[in-house]
C-alpha cells in the first residue's frame, strides 16, 4: 500500500531518564512514552503511575506486534483447516 507507514518489530522499551519509558520499533522510531514518577506526593499531582506499573504497560506495548502476527498465523491455520473440511 503505497503510504503506508510500517513499525519493524522487534519492538523494544528503554528507559529515559529516570522519567519514563520508551517504546520504540526497530528502527528506533519512538511510538509510545509511558511516564511515571517516583515520589508519592508528585505522582499523585501528577496523577502519574508507578515506575513497575509504567514498565508493565510499555512491556505489553511492544508486545502488540508479536501478538497481532501469532493471531493472524492462528487465523490462517484456521481458515485453512474449515476449507479442508
Amino acid at each position: 500500500m503505497p503510504g503506508s507507514r510500517r513499525f519493524p518489530s522487534p519492538w523494544t522499551v528503554e528507559e529515559y531518564r529516570n522519567t519514563c519509558f520508551i517504546v520504540g520499533d526497530a528502527n528506533g522510531q519512538a511510538l509510545a512514552y509511558v511516564y511515571f514518577e517516583d515520589e508519592p506526593g508528585r505522582r499523585s499531582a501528577a496523577q502519574l503511575l508507578e515506575r513497575d506499573e509504567a514498565r508493565r504497560i510499555a512491556a505489553n506495548i511492544a508486545k502488540l506486534p508479536e501478538d497481532y502476527y501469532r493471531r493472524k498465523l492462528r487465523d490462517e491455520a484456521d481458515k485453512g483447516q474449515s476449507a479442508g473440511e
